[in-house]
């Protein structure tokens, strides 16, 4: 962009360079001879402005509209929570909604917000592909979007889409797991909600640790769409029919410690290991009674305090400093530093 500034500018001042050596043919005052009149008319074009460096929106102090999935969770309430406080300390009026994973809901607060003329809009998305248009209409209307959590599957029109670096954290959890399984016995994994990118990226991350071990055999792999009870009802249907499994290695914490619950009914806590990712509380009162080996910290604070941040920059001055695409690097969390854990962070 200033290489571009530098060039009109040149440009410019060469055009004014030879307006004012044309003047100068007929006479030496810069004007033409009396004896002569001008050949041309004046020109009545308007002058030519150079590309100019971005500049804020003017909306300091504005309505941040903060909008993730259901607050019943501890993960997004967390992030939620974490996004509004950041946004009152720097001295904007925050509101937080849910949309539960609705497209249609999403695009109804994403309405209000542009209705309310935020000044900028903090999300959580409801679906990588069904959230484009969403975005493409909040910056249409002059409203940045910034995504956390979870990216959406088109660049270039949200104004940062910042993420645990999901591939490295769920690496870290399957080498543990692989470790705890010691390379071998029947594992059953439990999958994320399918629209939800992360859920297809922890679990490849999952297979490219444990498929390197050839006597490790996925006997199950069933979809429990991030939901706990429905992953302790699938659970137990698969135990019953799995009775030689030996591990459980779940998409998040919340389908992990519905695993953990139907483990424990079936008296085979301490006998079935089982992990998980995200980094929750419950996940981790769990690692300390030792019925879940370990969860993938994804830094929910952090990430929803530096979108907060990039936002203000934005309004400021039209750029984050950073570019669209920022991944933050997950911590394993296990026996080892699970007292040093606190909601969604790890102290020193």
């Amino acid at each position: 962009m200033r290489v571009f500034s530098k060039v009109a500018v040149v440009i410019a001042a060469a055009g004014l360079f030879l307006t004012g050596c044309a003047g100068t043919t007929n006479g030496g005052s810069g004007s033409p001879a009396a004896t002569e009149k001008p050949t041309t008319a004046p020109s009545t074009s308007a002058p030519v402005e150079s590309p100019s460096a971005p500049v804020g929106t003017g909306k300091e102090g504005g309505l941040i509209a903060v909008i993730t999935p259901s607050h019943s969770n501890v993960f997004f309430k967390a992030e939620a929570d974490a996004a509004v406080a950041a946004a009152k300390e720097l001295g904007y009026t925050a509101q937080a909604d849910s949309h539960d994973d609705d497209p249609n809901k999403q695009s109804e607060l994403i309405d209000s917000a542009i209705a309310k003329d935020a000044a900028a809009i903090i999300l959580d998305n409801a679906g990588a592909d069904v959230t484009v248009g969403a975005v493409k209409k909040a910056k249409d209307a002059g409203i940045p979007v910034f995504l956390i959590d979870r990216e959406i599957n088109e660049a270039g029109i949200a104004a940062a889409q910042i993420v645990a670096n999901n591939s490295q954290g769920a690496g870290l959890v399957g080498e543990s797991f692989t470790k705890a399984m010691e390379g071998k016995g029947d594992y059953i994994e439990l999958l994320g909600r399918e629209t939800d990118t992360n859920a297809a990226v922890r679990s490849q991350a999952y297979h490219s640790v444990i498929d390197q071990y050839a006597d490790m055999k996925m006997v199950a792999q069933e979809t429990a769409n991030w939901d706990q009870q429905e992953a302790f009802t699938k659970v137990q249907t698969l135990l019953q029919a799995h009775p030689d499994v030996k591990g459980i290695i779940a998409g998040n914490d919340t389908m992990a410690l519905g695993a953990v619950a139907a483990v424990d009914a079936a008296g085979l806590t301490g006998k079935v290991i089982v992990a998980g990712f995200d980094g929750s509380p419950d996940a981790v009162a769990a690692i300390k009674e030792g019925k879940l080996l370990a969860t993938g910290l994804q830094p929910a604070v952090q990430i929803a305090q530096l979108a907060v941040e990039q936002a203000d920059a934005f309004i400021k001055t039209g750029e984050t400093g950073q570019p669209e695409k920022q991944s933050i690097d997950c911590v394993l969390i296990d026996a080892s530093n699970a007292d040093k854990y606190t909601v969604f962070a790890l102290e020193g």
